[in-house]
Protein backbone atom coordinates (compact mmCIF):
# COMPACT_ATOMS: atom_id res chain seq x y z
CA UNK A 1 0.00 0.00 0.00
CA UNK A 2 1.21 3.38 -0.91
CA UNK A 3 1.56 6.78 1.55
CA UNK A 4 -1.32 7.93 -0.22
CA UNK A 5 -3.70 5.23 -0.24
CA UNK A 6 -3.20 5.40 4.07
CA UNK A 7 -4.03 8.93 3.95
CA UNK A 8 -7.68 9.48 3.89
CA UNK A 9 -9.72 11.96 1.32
CA UNK A 10 -11.78 14.74 3.10
CA UNK A 11 -15.19 13.67 2.77
CA UNK A 12 -18.35 16.04 2.70
CA UNK A 13 -18.90 16.89 6.53
CA UNK A 14 -22.34 16.00 7.75
CA UNK A 15 -22.27 19.09 10.08
CA UNK A 16 -21.04 21.46 7.76
CA UNK A 17 -23.63 23.82 7.66
CA UNK A 18 -24.19 24.47 3.83
CA UNK A 19 -27.39 26.98 4.79
CA UNK A 20 -25.72 29.15 6.80
CA UNK A 21 -27.59 29.17 9.70
CA UNK A 22 -24.92 29.26 12.60
CA UNK A 23 -21.45 31.09 12.47
CA UNK A 24 -19.60 32.78 9.83
CA UNK A 25 -17.68 31.29 7.43
CA UNK A 26 -14.11 33.15 7.29
CA UNK A 27 -11.84 32.67 4.22
CA UNK A 28 -8.19 32.11 5.16
CA UNK A 29 -5.43 30.95 2.92
CA UNK A 30 -2.73 28.80 3.09
CA UNK A 31 0.34 29.58 1.20
CA UNK A 32 3.19 27.31 0.20
CA UNK A 33 5.46 27.51 3.45
CA UNK A 34 2.56 26.72 5.43
CA UNK A 35 3.10 23.09 4.38
CA UNK A 36 5.41 20.80 6.56
CA UNK A 37 8.28 18.50 4.26
CA UNK A 38 5.17 15.84 2.93
CA UNK A 39 3.16 18.59 1.54
CA UNK A 40 0.98 19.38 4.14
CA UNK A 41 -0.36 21.66 6.22
CA UNK A 42 1.79 21.94 8.79
CA UNK A 43 -0.45 20.98 12.19
CA UNK A 44 0.73 24.02 14.37
CA UNK A 45 -0.58 26.27 11.11
CA UNK A 46 -4.65 25.28 11.55
CA UNK A 47 -4.64 26.87 15.16
CA UNK A 48 -2.55 30.22 13.55
CA UNK A 49 -5.24 30.08 10.89
CA UNK A 50 -8.29 29.84 13.35
CA UNK A 51 -6.58 32.87 15.37
CA UNK A 52 -6.58 35.18 12.08
CA UNK A 53 -10.33 33.98 11.29
CA UNK A 54 -11.61 35.02 14.78
CA UNK A 55 -9.42 38.11 14.97
CA UNK A 56 -10.73 39.08 10.96
CA UNK A 57 -14.40 37.99 12.61
CA UNK A 58 -13.92 40.67 15.62
CA UNK A 59 -12.76 43.30 13.47
CA UNK A 60 -15.91 42.91 11.34
CA UNK A 61 -17.80 43.71 14.51
CA UNK A 62 -15.59 46.72 15.01
CA UNK A 63 -13.34 45.38 17.50
CA UNK A 64 -10.15 46.40 17.39
CA UNK A 65 -6.10 46.01 19.59
CA UNK A 66 -3.80 48.83 18.82
CA UNK A 67 -1.14 47.95 21.60
CA UNK A 68 -2.79 49.53 24.37
CA UNK A 69 -3.84 46.59 26.60
CA UNK A 70 -5.77 49.01 29.56
CA UNK A 71 -7.52 50.01 26.60
CA UNK A 72 -8.07 46.63 24.60
CA UNK A 73 -11.27 45.89 25.98
CA UNK A 74 -12.73 42.37 25.72
CA UNK A 75 -9.48 42.07 23.33
CA UNK A 76 -7.58 41.64 26.47
CA UNK A 77 -8.42 37.88 26.45
CA UNK A 78 -6.32 34.34 27.04
CA UNK A 79 -6.62 30.90 25.26
CA UNK A 80 -7.85 28.73 28.71
CA UNK A 81 -8.00 25.97 26.56
CA UNK A 82 -7.94 24.49 22.80
CA UNK A 83 -9.05 21.29 21.48
CA UNK A 84 -8.31 20.24 17.85
CA UNK A 85 -8.73 16.85 16.30
CA UNK A 86 -7.16 16.45 12.15
CA UNK A 87 -9.50 15.03 9.83
CA UNK A 88 -7.81 15.15 6.77
CA UNK A 89 -5.20 16.40 5.37
CA UNK A 90 -4.62 20.29 3.67
CA UNK A 91 -2.33 19.13 0.58
CA UNK A 92 -1.45 22.08 -1.23
CA UNK A 93 -1.86 26.03 -0.92
CA UNK A 94 -5.20 27.80 -2.05
CA UNK A 95 -8.66 29.08 -0.52
CA UNK A 96 -9.93 27.78 2.31
CA UNK A 97 -12.02 28.79 4.92
CA UNK A 98 -12.59 28.66 9.05
CA UNK A 99 -16.49 28.30 9.99
CA UNK A 100 -16.68 30.03 13.77
CA UNK A 101 -19.39 30.00 16.16
CA UNK A 102 -19.85 30.60 19.61
CA UNK A 103 -20.97 27.29 21.47
CA UNK A 104 -21.26 29.00 25.11
CA UNK A 105 -21.19 32.62 26.27
CA UNK A 106 -20.23 32.58 29.85
CA UNK A 107 -19.57 35.57 32.12
CA UNK A 108 -16.01 36.04 31.76
CA UNK A 109 -15.52 32.99 29.21
CA UNK A 110 -16.21 31.75 26.19
CA UNK A 111 -16.30 28.62 24.26
CA UNK A 112 -16.20 28.74 20.15
CA UNK A 113 -16.36 25.97 18.02
CA UNK A 114 -13.82 25.99 14.72
CA UNK A 115 -13.83 23.95 11.42
CA UNK A 116 -10.94 24.35 9.12
CA UNK A 117 -12.82 23.30 5.64
CA UNK A 118 -12.94 23.90 2.14
CA UNK A 119 -14.08 27.46 0.61
CA UNK A 120 -17.53 26.70 0.46
CA UNK A 121 -17.79 25.22 3.94
CA UNK A 122 -18.43 22.02 2.43
CA UNK A 123 -15.53 19.63 3.39
CA UNK A 124 -13.93 19.93 6.73
CA UNK A 125 -10.14 19.06 7.60
CA UNK A 126 -10.01 19.94 11.37
CA UNK A 127 -12.56 21.14 13.88
CA UNK A 128 -11.71 22.06 17.72
CA UNK A 129 -13.25 24.24 20.66
CA UNK A 130 -11.08 27.50 21.98
CA UNK A 131 -12.16 28.54 25.01
CA UNK A 132 -11.26 32.49 25.75
CA UNK A 133 -11.23 34.34 29.40
CA UNK A 134 -12.08 37.88 29.47
CA UNK A 135 -8.91 39.53 31.67
CA UNK A 136 -8.89 43.09 33.34
CA UNK A 137 -5.97 44.76 32.05
CA UNK A 138 -4.94 45.83 35.43
CA UNK A 139 -5.52 42.59 37.80
CA UNK A 140 -5.09 40.05 35.24
CA UNK A 141 -8.17 38.66 35.98
CA UNK A 142 -11.18 37.18 34.76
CA UNK A 143 -13.79 39.75 34.26
CA UNK A 144 -17.21 39.90 32.27
CA UNK A 145 -17.62 40.69 28.96
CA UNK A 146 -19.16 43.90 27.52
CA UNK A 147 -22.44 43.94 26.59
CA UNK A 148 -21.48 45.21 23.20
CA UNK A 149 -19.17 41.93 22.95
CA UNK A 150 -22.36 39.69 24.16
CA UNK A 151 -24.35 40.94 21.63
CA UNK A 152 -22.12 40.15 18.97
CA UNK A 153 -21.15 36.60 20.84
CA UNK A 154 -25.02 36.09 20.81
CA UNK A 155 -25.34 36.34 17.38
CA UNK A 156 -23.16 33.67 16.60
CA UNK A 157 -24.46 31.35 19.05
CA UNK A 158 -25.24 28.15 17.39
CA UNK A 159 -28.54 26.63 18.71
CA UNK A 160 -29.32 23.24 20.67
CA UNK A 161 -30.98 21.15 17.91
Amino acid sequence: MTAEAEVAAPTPSADADPDGSYGRLMPVTVHFDDLDSLGMLHNARYPLLVERAWNELLHGYGFTFDGDWAAAGDFCNVVRELRIGYEAPVARPGDYAVHLWVERLGTTGLTYGFRLCSADGGTTYARGTRVLVRLDADTLRPTPWSERFRACGRELLRSAD
